[in-house]
């Protein structure tokens, strides 16, 4: 019994979610904007790296590759 206590409790030590922390709305906006500008960034790279065959297979152009990978890191 005693040790189906200890479990429960450490059960119960879960960390909050960083979006129940709403103390700092700035501090979390800018957290999220920067983490998709991170985000894209790294998706833009992974994006610069597909061969003509996997950009077909995703039916991307070259065109539309080129216009993406164009673009700044935040839009």
């Amino acid at each position: 019994m005693h040790k189906d206590r200890a479990m429960n409790h450490l059960l119960d030590a879960s960390t909050p979610a960083p979006q129940s922390h709403l103390r700092f709305p700035r501090l979390q906006r800018a957290w999220t904007a920067l983490s998709r500008c991170l985000e894209r960034a790294r998706t833009r790279r992974l994006l610069g790296q597909l061969d003509a065959q996997q950009l077909s297979d995703l039916g991307i152009s070259h065109a539309d590759r080129l216009n993406e990978l164009d673009k700044p890191f935040w839009r």
